[in-house]
């Protein structure tokens, strides 16, 4: 019941450190592939970590797992408020990790008309149990990218997932609501 508590005040906070996310998250309970079927909205769980907030300044939407093999691991709202699917790019990671600027209101048409230029049907990425940090849980694993995301059950409808990027040190921190509109 604590590990439920402390992470409602951590989720509702939307900010916290490093290390207690990752105490959060090894306390949380693994998930299965057919738990994370379906399409998520997303949103950060900011630990000082270089990418905070550049999915919000980019709007992002989500992840959709249709199956196994069919995953659409970036959705994101045109500017008609439309969800697109977006293919992930390597040198955006890269830009994202060292550019903190790419975050600001100025460059926010920009990271929109990219989304809207990136749009793709095709699946980008598959969904497989793997183990991480001890335990065998839900993890994404893009198709063209050094990324894997793992999963953790924080209710029936919300997960927090944990970006491990081969190039960054630090995991980033998102959390995941299955969309109750689909």
């Amino acid at each position: 019941m604590e590990v439920l508590e402390n992470c409602q005040i951590i989720l509702e906070a939307g900010k916290t450190t490093t290390e207690k996310a990752l105490q959060l998250f090894d306390a949380l309970e693994t998930v299965n592939l057919d738990f994370m079927l379906g399409r998520w909205q997303g949103s950060g769980l900011h630990t000082a970590h270089p990418m905070d907030g550049l999915l919000e300044a980019s709007n992002w939407y989500g992840k959709e797992f249709i199956n196994p093999e069919t995953v659409h691991p970036l959705l994101f709202l045109n500017p008609q408020g439309e969800i697109i699917k977006v293919a992930p790019q390597p040198l955006a990671m890269k830009w994202a990790l060292n550019m903190p600027g790419i975050k600001s209101d100025f460059m926010k048409p920009f990271l929109g008309l990219t989304s809207t230029l990136l749009k793709t049907e095709e699946s980008q990425a598959r969904l497989r149990m793997m183990d991480y940090r001890g335990q065998v849980s839900a993890t994404m694993i893009y198709d063209y990218l050094p990324i894997n995301d793992t999963f953790r059950k924080v209710d029936d409808n919300t997960v927090l997932g944990v970006m491990d990027f081969k190039e960054s040190p630090q995991p980033f921190f998102f959390v995941l609501k299955r969309d109750s509109a689909e």
